[in-house]
């Protein structure tokens, strides 16, 4: 096909995800003229809400909010253009024996559930929240910084680093140990040191396994319950919830903003490459055939796509080549999407009640989350899988057709590089599965359900390119945080290639509904510009 050439722009930014339409909506205010290419025929990339069956929109991945930074709601104004966060004030752990556990937001309805379990739990937990509390505000800056290069003599990495040290040294004895456990111990085992009712410390563990290839007694997943933890929604910590028209709402406030501010959104514009000469990127190749220049280009996929299908793997540094295919994808996490004639009737809490306008959480215990660890560390779905569910229909009636709902299902563990690979048969029997384990609890499910869509990690990948369906960009293991992530050297946003750039939640500080990554990343390209 013959190449078209078009008008340039400042910055073209690829991918129409949350962090890119961040990128774009801040570059945008800044006076740059800005392009977005989305290949998808919607924006929002894995945070989308879209009518899969008719009268039914789902939050079809990505389904709650709540580590959106406040800075950037602020700063692009985003309740003005429509981003409403609706509460989810509650967490119920359906338990086998026909009991529950229960988390409420009111804090002595709280304690009461909690001292039913357990009161030596019920004095503990206090304390607990304050610690989390004190830990969250002790790892916010980082969240907020670009991540100084430890390797480096630079003026700039050397005062990051010593403004690094400063705030832990500021944290006090206490403090800093706790943090060094969060970072390096199990949720397991670091929940263990606190409480001793079962229900209790598996669901807060399962913070921790979410988008990971790990279970809840691997090192390394306290730090990810933290990251989880930092959930805050106008000032409150631990605060999650469900935005108004579903996750697609976020996506399409930040796409509103950035309009706002002169940028332009294009929708089914996949890229094909980066266009680089003389070792810069001077703009980008369509599927299509047409070329678009600028100034500035900036990649939100993933690192894999950024470095190794954007660019010709012969034109970057042998070490970053490896490095990319080293790093950790290994999605783990399928989603089942049910629309349901009724609601769902939990045997443990007959009936409709306020439990069913919050999560409900299928995690009676530690060992059941290891055991469904168990099954993929060996190539297998769960067969008793964690899961996480919400009712989004109780919250935004909107979300369905009267007296009809919708139910979210986030599962774990359908791991990517499953034995024999995904097929339509091992989809549905996955999605059977999870139907099966939550009919144990709500025996009316499977005579609700009108229409379900099962989505596996190579669905994922699939569908909103995501490697391997990770739904960070890459796991949040140890290795792949802060000045790591994604490579030592290339933390900081830039690659190898002048004027090409990386804002994805492959980069610091991570996946979520963030925004983070875009941020920065806008942050330092106006900050070289």
């Amino acid at each position: 096909m013959a190449t078209r050439s078009m008008s340039s722009y400042d910055a073209i930014v690829i991918g129409g995800g949350h962090n890119g339409l961040v990128a774009a909506a801040y570059l945008a205010k800044a006076g740059k003229r800005v392009l977005v290419l989305e290949r998808r025929h919607v924006v929002g990339g894995a945070a989308v809400s879209e009518e899969v069956f008719p009268g039914f929109t789902f939050s079809v991945f990505s389904y709650v909010v709540s580590l959106l930074r406040p800075e950037i709601i602020r700063d692009l104004e985003l309740p003005r253009h429509g981003l409403q966060i609706l509460p989810l004030e509650s967490t119920l752990t359906p338990l086998p024996n026909g009991d529950y556990f229960a988390a409420w937001a009111d804090h002595d309805q709280a304690r009461q559930e909690l001292y039913r379990h357990s009161p030596k739990d019920a004095e503990a937990y206090d304390e607990f929240g304050r610690l989390m509390h004190h830990m969250a505000m002790a790892v916010k800056p980082i969240i907020g910084m670009v991540p100084p290069d430890p390797t480096s003599l630079s003026p700039k990495d050397l005062l990051g680093l010593g403004r690094l040290g400063r705030h832990f040294h500021g944290l006090g004895d206490d403090k800093f140990c706790a943090l060094f456990k969060l970072m390096t111990m199990s949720s397991a085992d670091f929940l263990e040191e606190w409480f001793e009712c079962e229900p209790l410390k598996a669901t807060k563990s399962a913070s921790g396994i979410i988008g990971t290839f790990l279970g809840p007694r691997s090192p390394g997943t306290a730090y990810v319950l933290l990251h989880h933890y930092m959930g805050e929604i106008d000032g409150a910590f631990r605060a999650w919830g469900f935005a108004k028209g579903g996750t697609g709402g976020i996506s399409e406030a930040i796409a509103s903003a950035a309009r706002t501010f002169g940028a332009e959104i294009r929708t089914e514009a996949e890229v094909s490459q980066v266009i680089v000469k003389n070792g810069r990127a001077s703009g980008v190749a369509l599927a299509d055939g047409t070329e678009l220049k600028a100034k500035v280009v900036v990649s939100a996929l993933d690192p894999n796509l950024t470095f190794l299908k954007l660019l010709d793997p012969h034109e970057l540094p042998d070490d970053l080549v490896k490095g990319v295919r080293q790093f950790k994808f290994r999605g783990s996490s399928g989603k089942v999407n049910l629309a349901l004639s009724e609601l769902p009737d939990f045997t443990c809490m007959p009936g409709r009640g306020p439990h069913l306008r919050g999560a409900i959480s299928i995690s009676p215990s530690i060992d059941y989350l290891e055991r469904a660890y168990d099954d993929a560390k060996y190539g297998e779905f769960s067969r008793q899988p964690y899961m996480d569910v919400i009712i989004p229909s109780m919250i935004d009636p909107h979300m369905a057709p009267p007296g009809k709902h919708v139910m979210s299902c986030f599962v774990q563990y359908a791991p990517y590089q499953l034995n024999g690979g995904w097929n339509d048969a091992k989809r549905e029997a996955f999605g059977d599965t999870v139907v099966d384990t939550l009919a144990k609890f709500a025996p009316n499910l499977k005579s609700a359900i009108i229409h379900r869509q099962v989505l596996t990690p190579k669905d994922m990948e699939d569908m909103v390119g995501l490697t391997e369906g990770n739904i960070f960009q890459g796991e949040l293991a140890l290795q792949q945080l802060f000045f790591l992530r994604p490579l030592p050297q290339w933390a900081k946003y830039r690659t190898p290639v002048r004027r090409f750039y990386q804002c994805g939640a492959g980069t610091h500080p991570g996946g979520g509904i963030m925004g983070a990554s875009g941020r920065l990343a806008a942050v330092e390209i106006l900050r070289d510009w």
